[in-house]
C-alpha cells in the first residue's frame, strides 16, 4: 500500500498499488436499491411464524453483522416482507439510533426505520465500509428535525465517491480482516463477561470454595442482614447542572455514571469525576458524609430492572474529598466485617442482585430504598476467604480491562484507516 498526499481531486490519501485515477461521485441511489423496510400489525397473522429473520434498530448494536434478532415477533420471524439480500449494508433512519449500520448476515427483512441498499453491481462489503464511513454525515441531515427522521428520498440522494470494482474488492478484502479481528476480540470480551458471571454464581452459592494455606476449607459462611454489616450516610440531590468537569475543590459521584461507567471496583486514578461547581455551598455537610474507602454506592433509581440497585466498591480515593450525589445510596461497612474489594463483587453477585431487584418498587422507574436495602441478606465469609474471592475476580476484571483496550485500539484504527482510504 502507498500514501500519496494530494491537495485536490476525489482521490483517497492512502491507496494499494496500481489503482490510479480519482474515485466516481455517485447517489446512494445509484450504487443500489434503497429498500425501506415495514413493521406489519400484529394481529396480521400472514407476516408472522415464518423463516426470515427480522430486524430492527435494537439488532444493529457494535457488531458489524446482525446474528439474530432481539425483537423477532416470533420464535421464527416472518412469512414475508420486504427481502434483504444477505450483504447488504442497513442503516437506522429514524429515532434516537439514527445513523447505526450494519451489514445483513442473511436474507432479512426490516421494519421501517431501517433503509437498506441492496447492491448488485457493487462490491456488497466495500458498500457497507462506504456506508459506515459516510454514517456521520448522512446522520446530520436529520439534525435540525423534532423528531430525527432521513426519509427514502434524501438518503437515495445522498452523493458519496465510489472506485472501480477491482478496487472495491481490493479495499474490502483489506478491510474484512481488521473487522474479523474486531469480531474475534469482541468475541474474547464476551466469553470473559460469561466466564466471571458462572463463577461468581459459583462462588457466591458456595458451590466453589477456596482452601486456606493448610489446604482446608474455610468456616461456613455468616448469615446477615445488610442493615446489620452497613450503616447510611446522607447524600446530595444535586443535578448534572451543578457539576463540572474543569476544576473545583470537591467531586460528586452521580447515579448515571454508576449505570454506564464505572467500574464495580471505583479507583478515582482510573475514573473521570465530575466536581460539585464552586458556587454550590458545602458548608452543612457533615465530614462523615465524605465517601471513605470501602464504602457502597447504590443507584437507587433505573428503568430497567437488571440496573437498579447497580453498585461500586470505593477503594481508592487519592486524598480527594468526594461526595455521593442524585439518586444513591451511600452505606458504609461496619469495621472488622469486610476485606477492601469483596464488598463490590458481593453485591454483583447473582444472588443478591435477585433480592435487590425483589426488594425494588415502581413501574416506568424502579427505584430501592435504603431501608428496603437493608433487608437484602448476604452471606458473609472470613477475611481471608474474601480476600481470595476479591483476589480471583479483579484477575478476570484485569484481564478484561486489557481486552477491551486492545478492542479500542483496533476499532480506532479501523476508523483511521477508512478516513485515510475513503474520500
Amino acid at each position: 500500500m502507498t500514501t500519496k498526499k494530494l491537495k485536490v481531486g476525489n482521490v483517497p490519501n492512502l491507496r494499494f498499488p496500481g489503482f490510479e485515477g480519482e474515485w466516481e461521485n455517485k447517489k446512494l441511489g445509484e450504487i443500489g436499491e434503497i429498500v425501506t423496510g415495514s413493521t406489519p400489525p400484529t394481529n396480521d397473522e400472514s407476516y408472522y411464524g415464518g423463516e426470515h429473520l427480522f430486524v430492527s434498530p435494537a439488532d444493529i448494536q457494535t457488531n458489524r453483522y446482525v446474528k439474530n434478532s432481539k425483537t423477532t415477533l416470533t420464535s421464527k420471524g416472518f412469512k414475508k416482507g420486504r427481502k434483504i439480500k444477505k450483504g447488504s449494508s442497513l442503516f437506522v433512519c429514524i429515532g434516537s439510533t439514527i445513523g447505526k449500520v450494519a451489514q445483513a448476515s442473511e436474507d432479512c427483512v426490516t421494519n421501517q426505520q431501517i433503509n437498506a441498499i441492496v447492491s448488485l453491481e457493487h462490491n456488497v462489503d466495500f458498500v457497507f465500509s462506504l456506508l459506515e464511513f459516510n454514517s456521520k454525515k448522512i446522520k446530520m441531515l436529520s439534525a435540525e428535525q423534532a423528531v430525527p427522521i432521513i426519509n427514502k428520498t434524501t438518503f437515495s440522494n445522498v452523493k458519496i465517491n465510489v472506485p472501480l470494482f477491482s478496487e472495491q474488492a481490493k479495499i474490502a478484502s483489506f478491510l474484512s480482516l481488521i473487522d474479523e479481528r474486531i469480531q474475534t476480540q469482541n468475541k474474547i470480551i464476551e466469553e470473559l463477561k460469561v466466564l466471571k458471571v458462572t463463577l461468581s454464581k459459583k462462588i457466591f452459592s458456595q458451590e466453589l470454595r477456596f482452601k486456606d494455606e493448610n489446604g482446608n476449607l474455610f468456616p461456613q459462611w455468616e448469615a446477615k442482614k445488610v442493615g446489620e454489616a452497613y450503616s447510611f450516610k446522607s447524600t446530595n440531590s444535586l443535578s448534572r447542572d451543578h457539576l463540572v468537569y474543569q476544576n473545583g475543590d470537591v467531586k460528586n459521584i452521580h447515579y448515571g455514571d454508576i449505570h454506564t461507567k464505572f467500574r464495580t471496583l471505583f479507583d478515582i486514578t482510573r475514573e473521570v469525576l465530575p466536581y460539585i461547581n464552586k458556587n454550590v455551598s458545602l458548608e452543612k455537610v457533615s465530614e462523615e458524609n465524605f465517601l471513605k474507602v470501602s464504602d457502597m454506592i447504590f443507584a437507587d433509581a433505573s428503568e430497567d430492572l437488571n440496573d437498579v440497585g447497580k453498585s461500586i466498591e470505593i477503594t481508592n480515593l487519592n486524598n480527594q474529598r468526594v461526595l455521593s450525589g442524585l439518586h444513591t445510596i451511600l452505606a458504609r461497612p461496619q469495621s472488622g466485617i469486610f476485606s477492601l474489594g469483596f464488598g463490590g463483587y458481593l453485591f454483583k453477585s447473582p444472588q443478591v442482585r435477585f433480592q435487590i431487584q425483589k426488594e425494588s418498587q415502581g413501574s416506568k422507574v424502579l427505584s430501592i430504598s435504603s431501608g428496603r436495602l437493608s433487608n437484602v441478606k448476604i452471606l458473609i465469609p472470613k477475611i481471608a476467604e474474601q480476600i481470595k474471592i476479591s483476589n480471583f475476580l479483579s484477575s478476570i476484571d484485569s484481564k478484561l480491562d486489557i481486552e477491551s483496550e486492545i478492542f479500542q485500539k483496533l476499532k480506532e484504527q479501523k476508523k483511521f484507516l477508512l478516513q485515510q482510504m475513503f474520500v
